[in-house]
């Protein structure tokens, strides 16, 4: 596309505000090719020449040769830098060379599996090896087929954890004979399903290993910080890693678009979804291929319905262009959204990151990301869905109003210089590592050679396992308790919650969705609005004993946003360090949250039109928290001058979890916290973050670690936003309980200075 042009139209509208906060021009690169020190197979090679996929870039080659010699290896190149050909070449010709040889790819979502199956089909013969996908949409009677004759499955981790690996005598042909195990988009893997994944990927070795076969791995992630110390965290393996990427590609001019202020002396600003309506509609309105990328399922519905009610006014023959494209739709619905993406029946999509991975959806010319996405990895992820063959292509950062996206309107240079985010997953979580190893005792009982597989608590888990009596002892082996049944079925691999609930539409009573228990509780409560493929839905009744949420169709003006409670226990502490100022403390908690009310929210003005209050049970859970209090002679001070402390300290927590993100690969919904002028366990004032996740995935253990640049950072928040008291962009949060009050920012950026003012010392042991 002429990016130039179009940027040039914006900037001379007579509606433009000064929205662009930053113009950073990508230049093209040319690419590196290497030489294979031996000759593909001749079928290969054709298949390669034919899709102009010849000769081979340098990191290609390298990732050939690595896997030549034996080792494991993961590929950490940018978007489109030709990463599935690392691990395509060698499954194809592992199976067109061994006709008992057999391949395992597995990818995060089921459009980036369907992608790879389009994929090899073409460059594969004909005539040759068998490939078939095994995932939730594969036919009942299609499966025994699969489990026999397919060379390469296409799967998933659920899928993997769900169906394989617990009737693993059914896919003896596959394990017996497995060559490659492929990891694809591994920098997904993080959190809590990462954890999760990283033990399914030890169920499958141990299976592999009694069926005989001891298969390499070879992992695809986007540049992550941490690619080789990650793929070894998932499958407990050496990996040689590869970074460097020779490919090409074209230019791109990436902008920080930040929404004009409404009223800057309380921090208002025009909201972030008008403000990507008007920047989709005008690219779509050009015949611009474009995919806006949201943050949650609600943001891709409300984006396509603001999209279609702009173009029925301005170009209804577009009307049927645009689409929304997120989990939990229809699998024919996924595919049909795919084939229209990909053939440009479709020029614009509002998206989750499901669209994130590397699927191939055909000539991109923008790409819309409406708000930070999160990490440095997945927004260069997004970035890089646009110009993917090698053209001039936009991308475009529209920033939201919270602390970390109005840092990098004022700070472009600490995103363009920021290296990106490590990958983080938790070995030790036992509400994640137990109910796996109960898993992997349906499948052949435990045995103490599973500690090397598990790590050195592998045994304290065993030890809990068998005073819950879910374990028997018998000799030197482990067996499932019989009365336990089929343990995978109940272990949920995205989510720490193993309850699941169902989105009914009560009219009808068709299914719309499946959601977990928290997320019920929070999107699917009594009269909140659920959006599910850009219909509105007033949820009539939350029935918490049977699992489902009755729906019915809505045209209200407004969509809905939940107000919570925390409260927080300290069980144990880890560990402790001197910064100088006050003592730092990280450890184990019981976190109580309750959802109390939710508010109405108009579209587009973000007016509240009225708020509601629930009576809902407290979501309670273990997990992990850092925490720290005030230095006594900046407590003497406040107090002293009579000013707000327990508004300092609400107004610190706000800020440093919104800025949190900056240090740890999560979300911002991944983080809690809580702040009290005296906490019951310290007899002293305090702040609480805490991993949102039971048992933890690493992210406050993260927080404790770069205690001193997360205060930094929450401090240049503070004193740089130009509001007076206080604002969405630096202290305010959406979800507070408490209405945002107290908050005062004078006082969290008096904290915050004070905390920052003495050197740190070293921990002590």
């Amino acid at each position: 596309m002429d990016s130039y042009s179009f940027i040039s139209s914006l900037l001379a509208d007579p509606e433009y505000r000064g929205q662009m906060a930053h113009r950073e021009r990508i230049h093209p690169r040319a690419p590196t090719y290497g030489q294979l020190g031996r000759p593909l197979h001749p079928k290969v090679q054709t298949a390669l020449e034919r899709r102009g996929a010849w000769p081979l870039w340098s990191h290609q080659v390298e990732a050939i040769e690595t896997l030549d010699r034996g080792e494991n290896v993961t590929i950490a190149t940018p978007t489109a830098s030709g990463k599935s050909l690392c691990f395509q070449v060698p499954l194809m010709e592992a199976i067109l060379k061994d006709r008992s040889a057999r391949a395992l790819y597995l990818a995060p979502t089921k459009a980036l599996a369907q992608d790879q199956l389009r994929t090899f089909r073409e460059l594969l013969p004909a005539d040759g090896p068998r490939i078939a996908t095994f995932d939730g949409d594969t036919p009942q009677y299609e499966r025994p087929e699969v489990r026999q004759r397919a060379r390469l499955v296409i799967s998933n981790p659920d899928m993997l954890h769900l169906g394989i690996l617990p009737n693993h005598r059914a896919w003896s042909a596959l394990l017996r004979n497995l060559r490659y195990v492929v990891v694809d988009e591994a920098h997904m893997y993080r959190g809590v399903f990462g954890s999760h994944v990283a033990a399914v990927l030890r169920r499958l070795r141990r299976i592999c290993s009694i069926y005989g076969s001891n298969p390499q791995f070879i992992m695809a992630s986007a540049t992550i910080g941490n690619p080789g110390q990650h793929a070894e965290r998932l499958t407990g393996l050496r990996f040689r890693e590869i970074n460097e990427d020779g490919g090409s590609s074209g230019g791109k001019e990436f902008l920080f678009w930040n929404p004009p202020f409404l009223d800057e002396a309380n921090g208002i600003r025009r909201s972030t979804s008008t403000e990507a309506n008007e920047l989709f509609t005008a690219l779509i309105q050009q015949e611009v291929r474009t995919i806006a990328f949201v943050r949650t399922r609600r943001l891709a519905e409300l984006l396509l319905v603001y999209a279609r009610n702009h173009l029925r006014r301005e170009a209804p023959e577009l009307v049927s262009r645009v689409a929304a494209y997120r989990a939990g739709y229809l699998p024919e619905d996924r595919r049909e959204l795919e084939r229209g993406l990909f053939d440009g029946r479709f020029l614009g999509v509002a998206s989750t990151n499901a669209l994130e991975v590397g699927i191939d959806i055909g000539d991109l010319d923008a790409t819309l990301l409406v708000g930070y996405p999160g990490t440095v990895a997945s927004t260069w992820q997004q970035v890089g869905r646009s110009g993917r063959r090698g053209e001039s292509s936009l991308s475009v950062l529209i920033a939201q109003n919270n602390p970390l996206d109005q840092y990098f309107m004022r700070h472009p240079e600490a995103f363009m210089s920021r290296p990106t985010e490590a990958a983080l997953v938790s070995l030790e979580n036992p509400y994640i590592v137990q109910p796996h190893l109960m898993c992997a005792a349906f499948e052949v009982p435990l045995s103490k050679r599973d500690e090397a597989l598990f790590g050195e608590t592998f045994f304290h888990h065993v030890e809990d396992l068998q005073d819950d009596g879910y374990l028997r002892q018998r000799g030197q082996r482990w067996f499932l308790d019989p009365g336990v049944g089929y343990p995978a079925q109940y272990v949920n691999i995205r989510s720490t919650s193993q309850e699941v609930f169902t989105i009914v539409d009560q009219n009808t009573g068709a299914v719309l969705e499946t959601i977990d228990r928290s997320t019920a509780l929070s999107q699917a409560h009594t009269g909140a609005i659920y959006l599910h493929q850009g219909d509105s839905y007033l949820i009539t009744q939350l029935d918490l004993e049977s699992g489902i949420a009755y729906a019915t169709e809505s045209d209200a003006p407004y969509y809905t946003q939940t107000r919570e409670i925390t409260d927080i226990r300290i069980l144990g502490v880890r560990e402790v360090k001197d910064t100088g100022a006050v003592l730092l403390y990280v450890g184990d908690v019981e976190v109580t949250d309750t959802v109390i009310a939710f508010k109405k929210k108009a579209h587009f003005s973000e007016e509240v039109l009225g708020e509601e209050y629930l009576d809902l049970p407290p979501r309670v859970f273990r997990t992990v928290a850092l925490w720290f209090d005030v230095p006594n002679e900046t407590l003497f001070k406040i107090e002293r001058e009579k000013a707000d402390l327990a508004g300092g300290l609400h107004a610190a927590e706000h800020t440093a979890i919104g800025v949190l993100p900056l240090f740890a690969m999560c979300d911002r919904n991944d983080i809690g916290g809580v702040s009290t002028p005296l906490h019951p366990d310290t007899g002293r004032p305090g702040v609480f973050i805490y991993d949102g996740h039971s048992g933890g995935v690493g992210i406050a253990e993260r927080g404790y670690e770069v205690i001193q640049d997360l205060w930094q950072a929450t401090l240049d928040v503070l004193t740089e936003c130009p509001c007076e008291e206080g604002c969405p962009s630096c202290v305010q949060s959406p979800k507070c309980g408490n209405n945002n009050q107290p908050l005062d920012k004078a006082v969290a950026a008096q904290i915050l200075r004070s905390l920052l003012e003495a050197p740190a010392t070293t921990p002590s042991p």
